[in-house]
């Protein structure tokens, strides 16, 4: 095959993986603006929505819980091999989310969904390892990242848009099966089949897979985010069994982290690796993805329960957001580039907690409130918007200087990993702690009835109620970004001890690394 011929399969071949991945980001987005819609579809009381948040964790979960470990798998099976299978299975979980007619199923099918998607993005930056050189992969990684942050800016629009033109929140699910299989076709046709060469040990055997790690950080996640679901949040935050499985996720988690320590297989080889400066800048990513989801599940909230939006205006509304976050992360790129990527961080992380206290003072009449000519509520949104998205390309930046470049495919996903995982484990408490202030906030409240009364009065008094219930609402939303404001400043500490030297990576005096399996030879 002559050398133009090979560029143009490797690029077929790329591009085909960042479809994929770009594919698998949109669903991790598209639910947040059509909740609504699922909610009503499946008959759930509006009071009842903690019901439904299983439906926005369970592909999340799946998502994360699933990255590492298959990432590995591909080394073992070849790339190939493993996007295929993960299409597969991305297509049946598809077509049972599609089908579902009560939560329980709903959510059985975005976790399928969650954990055939999670292997994407890992396996295509693996691949990226494998057809480019060093010198020229930091440019194909960070095209395979956009494809992933394109999905965050897509994905609510995207289902917003499928709703408003077709009038079914299950077609955004139909529409999976001929997208996976051209996606398919393209995979078979450009991505070389069998192992990556050099992936094998001494002597050609199989890579290593760490099962027990993967297992045990499934296991961890799965445990924190059952025991932050509350079916009943009327008399607590948390369910009766909440604290000793929440304790028990976290003791599961540290059994992850002493494992990863000692095992010579690992999920993410950190040996040799400056770690004080690479976990504060995956911290960072971690706090700034639970920032995300928020903005992503709670403005459209806001904007359906408050101000009587439907879908399409709620996701048009969250158009401010989105807009400004893909603006900024090119312009944290320039600045990292410039001046390195600590101070970017930190005033990212700074700008969008003077943003989410912003959104908490949204005031009653909020779609009269202005800064003399333009609207609060657009203004806000994008502060908050730039903020977030002006820390996306210093947070990879700052972990790719903090590894070797041999292990930047896995070192690129660790970011995406922290940044779901802040999404799962945000949305998961901060939804407990909403829905419990929501419940108990209107305890109190009588549901009015029109019997043995004038009309006038019940009038009086269901118009009374349904303003006592929005008062409530409001609270939650204000105390809600309140918090978040809380995480986002807490991310602007750490961002200011992320700094990485140049050259960082060289080791500190440790162990010589172990054979990290999961990375690309």
């Amino acid at each position: 095959m002559s050398r133009g011929a090979g560029a143009g399969r490797r690029r077929v071949a790329i591009g085909a993986g960042g479809a994929v991945v770009l594919l698998a980001a949109l669903d991790a987005y598209v639910v947040t603006t059509v909740l609504v819609a699922v909610v009503e579809d499946l008959e759930i009381p509006v009071n009842r929505l903690e019901r439904v948040t299983p439906v926005l964790t369970g592909f999340l979960l799946g998502y994360v819980a699933a990255m590492p470990l298959l990432g590995q798998l591909s080394d073992r099976f070849g790339r190939r091999a493993l996007l295929q299978a993960c299409l597969v299975f991305f297509a049946a979980g598809s077509v049972v989310t599609a089908l579902a007619q009560d939560v329980p199923l709903l959510t059985a099918g975005r976790v399928v969904q969650g954990v055939a998607g999670g292997a994407l993005l890992p396996v295509t930056m693996a691949l990226a390892g494998d057809l480019w050189d060093e010198r020229r992969r930091p440019v194909v990684l960070g095209a395979v990242g956009a494809a992933q942050e394109l999905g965050s800016v897509l994905g609510p629009l995207y289902g917003a848009a499928v709703v408003a033109l077709l009038d079914d929140w299950r077609l955004i699910f139909w529409i999976n099966l001929p997208l996976t299989a051209l996606a398919m076709a393209a995979v078979h046709v450009s991505v070389p089949a069998g192992r990556p060469s050099g992936s094998g040990g001494p002597g050609g055997e199989r890579p290593g897979v760490d099962w027990v790690g993967g297992l045990l950080l499934a296991a961890g996640l799965a445990l924190l985010v059952g025991g932050l679901y509350n079916p009943e949040p009327e008399e607590s935050a948390l369910p009766p069994w909440g604290l000793p499985v929440v304790a028990a996720g976290a003791a599961v988690l540290v059994l992850f982290g002493l494992w990863e320590a000692r095992t010579r297989t690992r999920l993410l080889d950190l040996s040799g690796v400056r770690r004080g400066p690479l976990l504060a800048t995956l911290g960072v990513s971690f706090l700034s993805g639970a920032a995300l989801m928020v903005t992503l599940v709670d403005v459209v909230l806001v904007a359906q329960t408050l101000l009587g939006k439907d879908t399409v205006e709620g996701a048009l509304l969250l158009t401010r957001f989105l807009v400004a976050l893909p603006f900024a992360a090119v312009l944290g790129g320039v600045l990292a580039r410039r001046v390195g990527e600590r101070w970017p961080m930190a005033a990212g992380m700074a700008i969008s907690a003077a943003g989410y206290l912003l959104i908490a003072g949204w005031p009653a009449d909020l779609a009269a409130a202005s800064y003399g000519p333009l609207p609060r509520m657009d203004v806000d949104l994008v502060v908050t918007g730039l903020g977030l998205g002006l820390v996306i390309a210093p947070v990879s930046s700052a972990v790719l200087r903090a590894v070797p470049a041999a292990r930047h495919g896995v070192a690129s996903a660790a970011v995406v990993v922290a940044r779901m995982m802040g999404m799962l484990l945000g949305i998961s408490a901060l939804s407990a702690w909403g829905f419990h202030r929501f419940h108990s906030l209107t305890a109190d409240l009588q549901t009015p009835m029109p019997f043995l009364k004038p009309a006038e009065q019940f009038r009086r008094e269901l118009a009374a109620y349904e303003e006592a219930v929005r008062d409530a609402l409001r609270t939650e939303y204000q105390e809600i970004f309140w918090i978040t404001a809380g995480l986002c400043a807490l991310g602007a500490v750490l961002a200011l001890a992320a700094a990485v030297r140049d050259g960082a990576g060289g080791g500190d005096g440790e162990t010589p690394p172990a054979q990290a399996v999961s990375v690309p030879s």
